[in-house]
């Protein structure tokens, strides 16, 4: 994604009103929750959407930091760089996230989102509890369970890697959760 689709998005109704493009932390993770926060009180929206949109917000956040890590040429730090955009439409809000991966770590993910886009929900859902039962794959990198927590709060799911180089990869990964009812509405 770039920002002239993020300008396409706003053309066409869209609504954005989170975006970040530079270095993740867990910092400005949590003040960007606060952003998503104002929205689903603004928006009067369910606990159970407001839920899903955090929930897939800070996963892909994460996955951010997991998988983008390049090197400070001025130091040794490493830092997390990637772009974050949550936005909605009249029916539903999205949240895009895009990072540079390493060949090494597309190889890793994408056999684990092929698999997941190809299951049903109830699928989905099974194998997340198998996984958490198990505590294998819950926490490290390139485990996949949180692509599966993703899936599980999404109503859509899409990715692309697209080639830089040898090496490098885009990865862009969207998300989208359905806008169904507000709290005055149930």
């Amino acid at each position: 994604m770039d920002l002239n689709n993020i300008q396409d998005i706003v053309e066409k109704d869209g609504i954005i009103f989170l975006t970040y493009g530079s270095f993740l932390s867990q910092t400005l993770i949590s003040g960007m929750t606060e952003a998503l926060e104002q929205e689903t009180i603004s928006s009067d929206l369910s606990m159970g959407i407001s839920t899903n949109i955090f929930t897939i917000f800070i996963e892909l956040s994460q996955n951010i930091m997991n998988y983008s890590k390049t090197k400070d040429e001025y130091s040794s730090n490493v830092k997390s760089h990637g772009l974050i955009v949550v936005g909605k439409d009249d029916k539903h809000y999205f949240i895009h996230s895009q990072n540079i991966i390493t060949d090494v770590d597309r190889k890793r993910i994408e056999p684990k989102v092929e698999e997941i886009v190809s299951m049903s929900k109830d699928e989905i859902k099974k194998r997340y509890r198998e996984l958490r039962r198990s505590g294998k794959n819950t926490h490290a990198k390139g485990g996949g369970i949180g692509f599966y927590e993703i899936a599980k709060r999404s109503d859509t799911i899409n990715y692309e890697f697209k080639k830089i180089n040898s090496e490098k990869y885009y990865f862009h990964f969207i998300s989208t959760v359905n806008i169904t009812k507000t709290k005055k509405e149930k």
